[in-house]
């Protein structure tokens, strides 16, 4: 199989190809990619030429700007091959259908979803705020034995696909869906709290600790750029000291770099 350069030989010229940025996302059957403003004019050329030496693919769809908006939704446009934004992602061992424009879902997080599985012990009970399709309380009930998932979101695209997710990998009784805002929902105390909203990030721990009790664990991912990794981790700490509760910090994961020299981080914390 050629890479996308080879592939676009004769097609673009030696500089364009030289400054082309060769990276892209692949959801599913659909390849996702990001041309900068000098490539503009060939990003046709360039969407054709990637459907061809990726077989799996069948659709190539391009960025049209950030991830924006309450529900974070990517606006894509559709450059080659079937004219369609939704798909089925397979990841650990589940399967996930979405349209990749109106709900966000990273592929690149299939490691950290395993990072968190394996410290998850038997009965636990589990609350995932940001839960969006569903692949955290998914990847959770498949490969752990904890005794029930909670899983909150508020995008009602992402809730939607998230029960249809639910019921295709048959955890309906493992898992609980919410659709909602975090601050208006009435539950519990958990033993473990996901909060995957990076862009709110450690300023939301007021919030979670309200589901939180002595013992809970508490995965909390937010942004920072290299020089100030420690930054959400302080956050989380004066807040649960805001709170009158004591939290210590267990450790700071890099979860995969968000923009140059930035990172989304996770922050492990335990009530004490």
């Amino acid at each position: 199989m050629s890479t996308l350069k080879e592939a676009l030989r004769g097609k673009l010229t030696a500089k364009e190809i030289e400054t082309l940025r060769a990276g892209f996302d692949v959801i599913g059957s659909i390849a996702i990619i990001e041309v900068s403003k000098t490539h503009k004019k060939k990003q046709k050329i360039i969407a054709e030429a990637l459907l061809s030496i990726l077989p799996h693919i069948k659709t190539v769809a391009v960025k049209q700007g950030k991830h924006t908006g309450k529900y974070r939704r990517q606006p894509l446009k559709v450059l080659a091959g079937e004219k369609t934004l939704e798909t089925c992602h397979k990841e650990n061992g589940i399967i996930l259908t979405l349209n990749v424009s109106t709900c966000y879902y990273s592929p690149r997080l299939g490691t950290e979803r395993m990072r968190i599985a394996s410290q998850i012990k038997k009965g636990e009970n589990i609350l995932v705020v940001g839960s969006g399709i569903g692949p955290y309380p998914l990847v959770l009930a498949k490969h752990t034995q904890a005794k029930h998932i909670t899983a909150v979101e508020h995008n009602p695209d992402a809730h939607e696909y998230a029960q249809l997710n639910i019921s295709k990998n048959k955890f309906n009784q493992k898992i609980t869906l919410i659709k909602g805002d975090l601050s208006k929902v009435k539950l519990g105390k958990f033993d473990r709290i996901i909060s995957n909203i990076p862009h709110k990030g450690a300023a939301l721990t007021s919030k979670l600790l309200k589901f939180a009790k002595k013992g809970t664990i508490l995965h909390v991912y937010d942004f920072a750029k290299e020089s100030e990794l420690n930054k959400p981790a302080l956050k989380l700490a004066s807040l649960c000291k805001k709170a009158k509760k004591k939290c210590s910090i267990n450790h700071i994961q890099k979860a995969g770099q968000h923009a140059v020299r930035s990172y989304r981080i996770c922050v492990d914390a335990k009530v004490i």
